[in-house]
């Protein structure tokens, strides 16, 4: 009876690469962003409350850096009308 070679927890035998034939390796970094299958209502207020929440830290650590003598404020996105360009 042969002996399996996964059987085996030691040094494994090297297998041989695929050839690529100049393609690019494959990078498989981080999670994949997929979105949900169902989305609910749910997931868009819990989305606008986390938006919130971060806004109001953005803000409390601006002005307590601002009472220390620093210098960090929160930039508005500029609004883009077409009437103001001219």
């Amino acid at each position: 009876m042969t002996q399996k070679a996964n059987l085996f927890k030691g040094q494994q035998k090297k297998q041989s690469v695929p050839s690529r034939h100049g393609k690019a390796p494959q990078i498989r970094k981080g999670k994949r962003v997929v979105k949900p299958s169902k989305h609910t209502k749910q997931m868009d207020v819990d989305r606008e409350l986390t938006k919130f929440i971060n806004h109001c830290n953005e803000a409390k650590a601006a002005t307590f850096a601002t009472k220390d003598g620093g210098q960090l404020c929160i930039l508005q996105k500029p609004e883009s009308s077409s009437g103001a360009k001219k």
